[in-house]
């Protein structure tokens, strides 16, 4: 498909109808729009503002936010002429937003399009018949993120629901006959595998059509699907007749024959579908391409999850989508920097949390081969005014990233709660599942608690339960993960249990040789009592497979605009990477140590530079053998095995005053690898 051609603002006629010959044409409207703070309604639609012009993505909170609770939450409006040229009329057209947070009010030509509620999932508007052909034309979008108690998440507590239109936007243009585009904003193309294994797999794919023309149209969906270097690997025709009253779902099958599987990190195969629809005479009217993944999840409880048959340890991340300085208003090569953090700590899977985050993000987790947790803004707290919303979210969450292979569940709520299994919180759970089941029967769904008890009234909703477990920070003592996990055990031998979220806040700038009493909302967190948190309890988890997965909280640190704590404000530390995703703290290259196949050696606690102890503790992750360390040109010998294999600890290290240097060593084939640390003793 060619792609059209834009000079200055206008569409031209003999590009436009070139496309169109091709199938539908997608132009990307993210340059050049005008931005103000105001509000807006048509009557009004003359008053003077002071526009300033702003490329998309775009939010207005990537600053004040991230400084405190002083931030702007209001309307935004954003607009943008278009001369569209009469060649386009008799096609249909509509606007695709991928993001809007969080309310959407959508005006064409001063009349209004449509509303969208919710800040993370993408809409589609159809505007045919509010253009002006052959002239000019302006959109409004008016953005509120404002919080409201009928749209989820309903407050700011947790992290910061940033206004603006912060993810592209692309006009579409499709011929009367096309593939459905404002199906909840999917793709149109629903790709479903079953009885997955290594001789063969069943490959279902629904594609929903829209017919505008008046009369039924004969026409033929041909179905390719392609194997990753492009060989066909399978060709399906189907002629169809699409009737003109109603939106029609027509299915076709395909057997794969020892197809090449989608095996995660080590081997992430995308095959490739082609779905075009043609016309009476051989033109593709339409055409989408999605991608297929041939794999088989499978949680097997007590035992853990397994992928394509084999056992395949869990280890994950949960990732929040902003950016200091940026706010949530990201490019593709940020998203992109992200994954590649996370695969270089040697993760292989995610938890995005706590919304749908971008759609380049699923694709990129496909072809990288992480597993991933996709979820609703459910989260924090209930007005019980939620529930459309809720259920209207879960479906743009699954209908837009359906075809995703890397999607193992569906995340419904995160901590929040109610008196009784028969309150507001169950049966809304319950409704959502219900969809969730509904739109795809062959994935996990999962709600996830912030107590530690299965006997909550809110648990047992979903196929998983997750558990959030602050020990060591919001409640009891770091080692108290062990008595809970074997707890579980004994008790919900049967059940499916993932640890969702622990950790605790660590700041960089903040040090201590003897931790003091935790604070969780004080104004000083150091960075060392993290690293214990992490050091102690991956060694508690490694050794449960009990536990379907476990998700540290966070990967990198995020913006909670409420708090202030660590004598930050606006800031959640909790993170391994500082939230300009500059330095990775210490307890980064721990998880590396424990999960990478990279060679890591590494000496703790080396921002904790300036000492006052001459008696102290080394900590060192090496996951090449036993390290050799040296203090001022001296070795020291019999280090202490730690919580795990890679983790080494020698005691009683004595330090001269002044300047101290300390290196480790370790070799691996013949290869050396070193770190050193300097610390000084006053």
């Amino acid at each position: 498909m060619k792609k059209l051609f834009l000079a200055s603002i206008s569409l031209l006629a003999a590009t436009i109808q070139q496309s169109i010959a091709q199938g539908r044409a997608e132009l990307p409207l993210t340059k050049n729009w005008l931005f103000t703070k105001a509000d807006y309604s048509p009557k009004d639609s003359a008053a003077p503002h002071t526009w300033e012009t702003i490329n998309l993505p775009h939010t207005w909170n990537n600053k004040d936010m991230q400084a405190g609770k002083d931030f702007y939450a209001g309307n935004g409006l954003y607009k943008k002429s278009l001369s569209i040229d009469a060649a386009i009329k008799g096609k249909q057209v509509f606007l695709r937003f991928e993001g809007a947070g969080q309310v959407a009010d959508v005006y064409v030509n001063n009349k209004f399009i449509g509303q969208h509620k919710g800040g993370y999932s993408a809409f589609a508007m159809e505007i045919t018949y509010a253009l002006n052909y052959g002239g000019e034309n302006t959109i409004i979008v008016k953005v509120n993120n404002e919080p409201r108690k009928d749209v989820i998440p309903i407050n700011n507590n947790l992290f910061g629901i940033y206004g603006g239109i912060y993810r592209p936007v692309s006009l579409v243009i499709t011929d009367k006959l096309h593939i459905a585009t404002t199906d909840y904003a999917s793709p149109g193309v629903f790709i479903r595998q079953q009885n997955v294994s290594a001789e063969g797999a069943d490959i279902t794919i629904s594609t929903k059509l829209d017919n505008r023309f008046e009369q039924a149209q004969a026409a033929a969906l041909r179905t390719r699907i392609y194997t990753q270097s492009g060989q066909l690997a399978k060709e399906i025709n189907t002629n169809i007749n699409v009737l003109a009253q109603g939106r029609q779902t027509f299915t076709q099958q395909a057997h794969m024959d020892k197809p090449h599987l989608w095996n995660g990190l080590k081997d992430p195969h995308l095959y490739k579908v082609v779905v075009s629809l043609i016309g009476k005479n051989d033109e593709v009217i339409d055409e989408i391409t999605q991608p297929l993944g041939i794999r088989k999840f499978e949680i097997k409880a007590g035992k853990g999850f397994y992928l394509n048959d084999q056992p395949y340890r869990l280890y994950g991340v949960c990732r929040h989508q902003d950016w200091w300085g940026y706010g949530s208003a990201l490019e593709n090569w940020q998203h992109a920097q992200d994954l590649d953090m996370i695969k270089e700590m040697g993760a292989n899977s995610i938890r995005f949390a706590h919304y749908q985050q971008a759609d380049y993000i699923y694709a990129k987790c496909d072809s990288i081969g992480f597993v991933i947790w996709a979820e609703v803004p459910f989260v924090n707290a209930v007005s019980g005014q939620e529930g459309d919303n809720a259920k209207q979210q879960i479906t743009e969450l699954i209908k837009q990233q359906f075809n995703h292979p890397s999607i193992y569940t569906w995340g419904m709520h995160n901590e929040v709660y109610e008196k009784t299994p028969a309150d507001f919180v169950s049966t809304q759970t319950a409704e959502m599942v219900d969809i969730a089941k509904t739109l795809d029967p062959d994935r996990y769904t999962v709600s996830v608690n912030g107590y530690g008890t299965m006997e909550r009234p809110e648990n047992r909703n979903a196929d998983i339960q997750g558990m959030n477990r602050y020990y060591g920070w919001y409640e009891g003592k770091t080692p108290d993960l062990e008595k809970w996990v074997t707890g579980l055990e004994q008790k919900y031998p049967d059940h499916k249990v993932v640890l969702s979220e622990y950790g605790g806040d660590g700041n960089v700038n903040q040090h201590a040789e003897v931790l003091p009493e935790v604070e969780y909302g004080g104004a000083f967190m150091p960075e060392e009592r993290e690293t214990r948190i992490h050091e102690i309890q991956w060694g508690i988890i490694a050794k449960h497979p009990y536990l379907v997965s476990s998700y540290l909280w966070n990967m990198f640190d995020f913006c909670a605009p409420l708090w202030t704590r660590g004598g930050v404000p606006a800031r959640n530390m909790k993170g391994l990477v500082t939230f300009d995703r500059q330095l990775r703290k210490d307890v980064f290259y721990w998880y590396k140590a424990n999960w990478s196949t990279e060679p890591v050696v590494y000496i703790s606690d080396r921002r904790l530079t300036e000492r006052t102890q001459a008696t102290t503790t080394v900590t060192v992750y090496d996951n090449i053998g036993t390290p050799v360390l040296t203090l001022n040109g001296k070795t020291l010998s019999n280090p202490k095995q730690g919580t795990t294999a890679v983790h080494f600890v020698y005691e009683n290290v004595q330090l001269k005053k002044g300047k101290n240097v300390l290196v480790c060593t370790g070799t691996k084939e013949g290869k050396k690898y070193t770190d050193k640390v300097e610390w000084t003793l006053k």
